[in-house]
């Protein structure tokens, strides 16, 4: 499909406020299924959410090669029906990281998702100038994925402020689990803080977060995307006696690897087959018959 290039304001006129969901990898026999990804996506979109990210964890993009990632990219664009779109990006070669910044930057992209290099380990002044060189190579926006439990990196609360001065730079997926980062990022103002982790989306939204960035936002759409607007507009106690009764399900999606939970509750709902790439397994069959119980319970009037 052709693509167009992005605006030279791209880069600071985006506004991350809302539900984006993580979105998983359908796959057939191996192969990504195009097919039933476009029909999820077109789905979750008719539902109401902000955009989407494809290839991040949840989408399994390190079992993905590069055609692949720009294969379930360009599917995820033409499904979208023009919702913005976040690309995930991750790695720890930074030369490959930065080209590839830029060939991503080549589609119609509302930003790229990058994770802190995994496995090196490397210091403050590392994380910095890994995340520097790779918005310095984008043409849009960048938000930091900070997720040491995948990662092995923090990111130091005056890393992250330090970060915020970089023009490109424009929030944070914030799955740190230090609250006091997130709270000093948010009195900052320079980043939006999305929340990554479903259990911290009402506190992090209440005390001045954007938007929630979650793989659970495939399931349950609609009701998600109402109450990540409550707390949006502050209506707390709405959005605490409405949020409760989601509480279970989310953490039982959760109870093992994603995505194999959630891609069990979608096979079962005839949107994709329970497939994953290995070493990433199958959700087991105790897990899979409480979330579908679980979720047909929440689904009636």
């Amino acid at each position: 499909m052709p693509h167009q290039q992005p605006t030279a304001d791209t880069a600071t006129a985006t506004d991350f406020s809302g539900l984006w969901v993580a979105l998983v990898t359908p796959f057939r026999d191996g192969a990504v299924d195009h097919t039933a990804l476009a029909a999820l996506v077109r789905r979750v979109a008719d539902d109401g959410v902000t955009g989407f990210v494809p290839c991040g964890s949840t989408g399994e993009a390190a079992a993905l090669d590069e055609a692949e990632q720009l294969a379930v990219l360009d599917t995820v664009l033409t499904a979208a029906g023009g919702l913005p779109v976040v690309m995930g990006v991750s790695g720890y070669h930074l030369g490959k990281a930065t080209a590839w910044a830029r060939k991503l930057s080549e589609r119609p992209l509302a930003g790229l998702l990058v994770a802190a290099p995994h496995y090196i380990r490397p210091s403050q002044a590392g994380v910095l100038e890994w995340f520097h060189a790779i918005a310095d190579a984008s043409a849009v926006p960048v938000l930091v994925y900070d997720i040491p439990y995948r990662t092995g990196v923090t990111i130091a609360r005056e890393t992250m402020l330090a970060l915020a001065e970089h023009p490109r730079i424009r929030g944070i997926k914030d799955c740190g689990g230090d609250m006091a980062k997130t709270r000093a990022v948010i009195a900052d103002g320079r980043l939006q803080v999305l929340t990554g982790e479903d259990h911290q989306i009402f506190a992090t939204m209440a005390e001045g977060g954007v938007a929630a960035t979650r793989a659970s936002g495939h399931v349950q759409t609609r009701p998600l995307v109402r109450r990540v607007r409550l707390l949006a507009e502050n209506r707390l106690a709405e959005a605490r006696a409405e949020w409760q009764p989601l509480q279970p399900l989310l953490e039982m999606l959760f109870a093992e690897p994603n995505p194999g939970p959630l891609k069990a509750l979608l096979a079962h709902a005839g949107e994709l087959r329970d497939e994953l790439r290995s070493p990433m397994t199958r959700a087991s069959d105790g897990l899979r018959e409480r979330l579908v119980a679980l979720d047909a319970r929440l689904s009636r009037p």
